[in-house]
């Protein structure tokens, strides 16, 4: 039996007032392209960020988080070994790790250390999109760059076909996954989501799904025992914040540059009930 929306809906609000109310802190080794936004995302939501990739400095601060959130987007032999070391210690620890396979399936280089973390660190999320998932789990496909294959997007004529690959690879890699696009998809080995909230503006800026990666880390710190719950609860509130933000950016006549400050704004004013509220998500048979 499917849960009831008024379940999901609770689970939403619940993880999203848990991490306001406790803070958790974030070690977030992601690119350089998108480090403030992700650190900014981070804060929004109600979490602590640190961003450290030094590989001297990662084993420290690791063991001071509460999660542990690694992003490949501008992979070099340094922060390879950060990931690495980092991972090692958050695995000691028993800290969630969450993976964002940046452009896995683009190079030989990205999709080998992706696969090589996701099978060497107790990973509890792969955030990504499809071709990025796909990638992982060796199933053909062709990235474009780092976005997706126009051929591998998530929509309303293959809901369910997304759902059971990503009950299947999240079984087989033992995690969760969250699959993001137009529609996207959360799954554990037993059930999936899809999520119909977010705006088509979200794809025009640099960042969001790097954004969404590193606030998963702060909503997962505080639903450990519900890791799916967590990660879903935290894709309705990246959603949720982008539908509003475009709301706003219609009013305002305003053009990419604002949608990402109006994203930010939204990301840090919604709360559970706001969230539990206006959240489109519903679990997939």
């Amino acid at each position: 039996m499917a849960m009831p929306l008024s379940e999901i809906n609770d689970v939403i609000s619940a993880s999203c007032d848990s991490v306001r109310a406790t803070a958790p802190l974030v070690h977030c080794i992601t690119n350089y392209v998108t480090v403030e936004s992700c650190a900014n995302a981070v804060l929004a939501v109600g979490g602590s960020p640190i961003m450290s990739d030094e590989p001297a400095d990662v084993e420290d601060i690791t063991s001071i988080c509460d999660a542990l959130v690694i992003n490949i987007g501008t992979l070099n032999q340094r922060s390879i070994e950060s990931m690495k070391v980092a991972g090692a210690k958050a695995a000691d620890l028993g800290h969630p790790i969450v993976l964002d396979p940046v452009g896995a399936g683009a190079s030989r280089l990205r999709t080998e250390v992706a696969g090589s973390l996701l099978e060497t660190l107790p990973i509890a999320l792969v955030r990504g999109n499809m071709s990025e998932v796909k990638a992982l789990a060796g199933a053909a496909s062709a990235t474009k760059g780092v976005d997706v294959n126009p051929e591998d997007i998530v929509g309303e004529s293959n809901i369910e076909t997304a759902a059971q690959f990503a009950r299947e690879f999240a079984e087989r890699a033992g995690c969760v996954v969250a699959i993001t696009g137009p529609i996207d998809i959360v799954a554990d080995a037993n059930r999936a989501f899809a999520v119909r909230n977010g705006s088509p503006l979200q794809g025009r800026i640099t960042g969001s799904g790097c954004m969404l990666s590193a606030l998963s880390g702060a909503y997962i710190a505080r639903r450990e025992e519900d890791a799916a719950g967590a990660a879903l609860a935290a894709v309705v509130h990246m959603g949720v914040a982008g539908q509003r933000a475009a709301a706003k950016l219609e009013r305002m006549q305003g053009g990419t540059g604002s949608f990402a400050t109006y994203l930010m704004d939204e990301l840090s004013l919604l709360d559970g009930a706001a969230l539990a509220r206006d959240a489109a998500a519903f679990e997939v048979a």
